[in-house]
């Protein structure tokens, strides 16, 4: 089963959304097999955030994930990466699609309410810097009959 990595930013903390995020990964079937809310460290934003070290966003976006407290978690299922950048949108809110979450929810660029791997590469190396294998869970779904 292919695993994807998400970290709900600050401003979905404090605007009181994840549960309208997690809600809409649970009705997809999608699992989660790991889950916690954290303060990230300067050392895992940097580490995050590497392929953006140098751009001229980095400073803010560094300073945005440090703002306040937020969700990561690692989630479960086929084709679970494809489905989750399907249900998050494009990274800029005004691009995403109606009904998505970065469509209703984002504000910019950098403020779009998620953060999520973008192939299995990228979330392999995106779930170390925050959970341990021990933090990871392995149950069944009662819908995964279906999958």
């Amino acid at each position: 089963m292919e695993r994807e990595f998400l970290f709900l930013k600050p401003n979905t903390v404090r605007r009181g959304l994840i549960g309208e995020v997690i809600s809409r990964l649970e009705r997809r079937g999608i699992k989660i097999i790991a889950l916690k809310m954290i303060w990230v460290t300067k050392e895992q934003a940097e580490e995050l955030y590497q392929e953006h070290k140098g751009k001229s966003f980095y400073n803010d976006l560094i300073d945005f994930v440090l703002s306040g407290p937020v969700v990561v978690m690692i989630l479960e299922g086929p084709r679970v990466i494809e489905m989750v950048r399907h249900i998050i949108g494009n990274t800029d809110p005004l691009k995403a699609s109606p009904g998505s979450i970065r469509g209703e929810f984002g504000m910019s660029v950098t403020k779009n309410i998620v953060h999520a791997s973008d192939s299995l590469e990228s979330a392999k190396r995106e779930m170390k810097i925050f959970f341990s294998e021990n933090e990871i869970l392995n149950y069944r779904l009662d819908v995964q009959h279906d999958l």
